[in-house]
């Protein structure tokens, strides 16, 4: 299964503030405070924000692209 594969079985197309906490392992609130700073994180999480009404999500695809996730096979 490819790390693609795997982000949008687990999450959905689009991952939620605490999807993304639970990924980097950090708190919703820790990942709200990142995001409004200026740092190497929030410049490349920030293009992969979309709103919904009030809501923000995270295109899960650009977000393994911004986090370089390798997207070779793993597993067993």
């Amino acid at each position: 299964m490819k790390v693609e594969d795997y982000l949008v079985e687990r999450f959905g197309l689009l991952m939620s503030i605490s999807d993304l906490a639970d990924l980097l392992g950090r708190s919703p609130d820790g990942i709200r405070v990142s995001l409004y700073s200026d740092t190497e994180v929030s410049r490349k999480l920030k293009p992969t924000m979309v709103k919904v009404g009030r809501r923000v999500y995270f295109r899960t695809l650009q977000v393994k692209d911004a986090l370089c996730l390798e997207s070779s096979e793993y597993g067993a």
